[in-house]
């Protein structure tokens, strides 16, 4: 796992300021500690920081072709590449070393920009050919691993794993999109193409972009899509066994190190479904990571140690508390941009916990999303049978009066909270889905905001990103549609954002055997019941687990990877949490209404709302602010 960066010229062969791409380089030292590579040549220059994990000795990049033609960075792990050196020197291609970045090169010479195609991996990377005086940039079909880019003034590219990167340039402009700050308040991340900054873009998951001196930046290229067209011919029993092979075999391609590894186990269906097929596959008890709470409805560290008794692992287990909260300047720092994801924090927690004794780590990420785990499925699919049944003039009528009269009600037991079901019945589907992901669903979103913020966005909502990607499917069945928003936004701009992001912070490299591109192909196309049957998620992959993992685990009621952050602003956090809405930072952008931060802290605090994830949303963006204007004054008070 590495950083990558880089400035290309598209006007000129002028010099590349040596001192610009060195600043770029070492902002990313957290990314590869082991070693670090600079090639510079007129109108062209690469860096690279270097986390060595296969081919320790051979590997160093910026990697130059034999010729001096062609040079790749690379961030990533390409998993079949033996099998690609195979068949390059078939090809005849003389591969000099065991490094997948060797291979990148050669594919690159082979194929031209299909050979991305051909990749089985999670990558990240940029090719200089002089022959044709261009920059290729590739990014993995799931966006596991990151890259960011923009245009300057003056005619060249800046390019890097981390907004951090093209910021230490120093000479992109640093604007903020607010249309950016609604997404981030709508979905908690900001979605790709967009970042924070109007400047950058980031390179879409299984997108290319060419670069070629004397052209202009062409639009990025989709190389690789999912369909869900399911497979009615198969049968229960042979999915089970395909699927456990399946797994067994992403797992397995995934274990390749000269350097320790281990995986996360969070005692949860995915994390342990991954230790079981390790054990399985190496033979020898891997060593697992897991986090624990004190607040018991948020702690799974009893169910992980079942698994790690299971299967012999070297288990170890960190416990976070309040004072963890404490990261949320330090987390502003690994994210570069407003990122509102509670659950970075046990993941920063376990990543550093894992990086004390491994410094390659399995997650169980993906699981959800291929297989149909998250609860809001089950919701999603009993709305479409409700709309199904009644024409939507009807539905929005009907369910849109119910839904503007029942009381909103978080005390109420949960068979009463009526009041979203009937909003979400009165609402197609897509607009549903939208709103059932949101932070803040749309009025009480734009209910925030200043008149001023409204104007400035000129009409634009963040169901817009849904919408774009919903463009590209014909869903086949009624789970397709969300299943396949949360492959294009959920997955890569939340969970991989997170993983990344904290992971490298802490210099360890985490690989997603449950996103393996194939792996993905083959569940899509599996049918509905299968997916999800009696009102229980991940079915078929509970099937396949079934004869390996105890039932307690599988069949227990689903927690997820998150931290009790109400009680959290409710109690330890108060003071923190007042302020934060309080701070200049966030109330001198004019794009706030102080009246509703008011009520919305209000009510949290007496207990008549849970507003936790808009809270901890809005603390995350204060603490960007901060960091973005250069104040080095910490808002949370209690030590780390």
């Amino acid at each position: 796992m590495c950083g990558l960066t880089g400035i290309f010229d598209l006007r000129t062969t002028r010099p590349i300021p040596a001192a610009a791409l060195l600043r770029m380089n070492e902002s990313l030292w957290h990314r590869g500690p082991d070693d670090g590579g600079v090639f510079v040549e007129p109108g062209i220059g690469l860096a690279h920081r270097r986390l060595a994990i296969v081919d320790r000795a051979g590997g160093a990049q910026p990697m130059r072709s034999r010729d001096g033609q062609l040079v790749v960075v690379f961030n990533g792990e390409i998993y079949n590449h033996h099998e690609l050196a195979r068949e390059l020197r078939g090809l005849g291609h003389a591969i000099e070393t065991r490094s997948d970045t060797e291979v990148i090169l050669h594919a690159w010479r082979q194929w031209g920009e299909a050979c991305v195609q051909r990749f089985r991996g999670m990558f990240a990377f940029a090719l200089w050919d002089a022959r044709h005086h261009s920059v290729f940039l590739a990014r993995d079909r799931l966006g596991v691993k990151p890259l960011f880019y923009a245009p300057l003034p003056d005619g060249r590219v800046i390019f890097g794993s981390e907004l951090k990167a093209l910021v230490a340039h120093g000479e992109m402009p640093r604007g903020l999109d607010p249309l950016a700050v609604e997404e981030y308040f709508a979905l908690g991340y900001v979605a790709d193409p967009r970042t924070i900054y109007r400047a950058a873009r980031k390179l879409p998951p299984a997108h290319t972009l060419t670069l070629v001196r004397g052209e202009k930046i062409p639009l990025a290229t989709r190389y690789w899509e999912v369909n869900f067209e399911p497979d009615t011919t198969l049968s229960a029993e042979a999915a089970s066994t395909e699927l456990a092979r399946r797994l067994s075999e992403a797992v397995a391609i995934r274990l390749e190190s000269e350097v320790p590894l281990g995986a996360f186990l969070s005692g949860g269906v995915d994390s342990s479904a991954v230790v079981a097929a390790m054990s399985a596959v190496s033979g020898t008890p891997p060593i697992t990571c897991s986090i624990g709470f004190a607040e018991r409805g948020f702690d799974e560290s009893a169910h992980a140690q079942t698994v790690a008794e299971k299967f012999s692992t070297r288990h170890f287990v960190e416990r976070v508390g309040f004072d963890d909260v404490s990261l949320v300047d330090r987390l502003a720092e690994i994210f570069d941009e407003p990122f509102a994801d509670s659950s970075a924090l046990p993941t920063f927690r376990v990543c550093q916990l894992a990086k004390q004794h491994v410094t390659v780590a399995l997650s169980g990420d993906g699981a959800d999303e291929v297989f149909g785990g998250y609860r809001r499925y089950r919701f999603h699919l009993a709305e479409q049978r409700w709309r199904r049944l009644m024409p939507e003039p009807l539905r929005r009528v009907i369910f849109g009066a119910l839904g503007r009269w029942y009381p909103k009600g978080d005390r109420l037991p949960r068979y009463l909270r009526a009041k979203t079901t009937f909003e979400a019945l009165s609402r197609g589907a897509l607009e549903a889905y939208f709103d059932s992901v949101s932070l803040l669903r749309t009025p009480a979103r734009f209910g925030l905001y200043s008149a001023k913020f409204k104007d400035e966005l000129d009409g634009y909502s963040a169901i817009e990103v849904f919408r774009r990607h919903a463009a590209h499917l014909q869903p086949e069945d009624a789970l397709a549609l969300p299943q396949y928003l949360d492959l294009k936004t959920y997955l890569p701009g939340d969970i991989n954002t997170k993983v990344d992001r904290t992971s490298m912070a802490c210099s360890l490299e985490v690989r997603e055997p449950l996103m393996d591109h194939l792996l993905i192909e083959w569940a899509a196309r599996l049918p509905l019941a299968m997916r999800v049957q009696g009102g229980e998620g991940k079915w078929l992959l509970k099937k396949a687990l079934e004869p390996v993992l105890p039932h307690e685990v599988m069949y227990r009621p689903k927690m997820g990877f998150s931290i009790p952050i109400a009680g959290w602003l409710r109690g330890p956090l108060r003071e923190d949490a007042i302020a934060a809405l309080d701070a200049p930072q966030l109330l001198d952008t004019g794009w706030f209404s102080r009246p509703a931060l008011k009520k919305l802290i209000d009510e949290h605090m007496s207990g008549a709302r849970n507003h936790s994830a808009p809270i901890w949303s809005l603390l995350m963006f204060e603490a960007f602010l901060r960091k973005h204007s250069g104040d080095e004054t910490r808002r949370v008070r209690h030590a780390a």
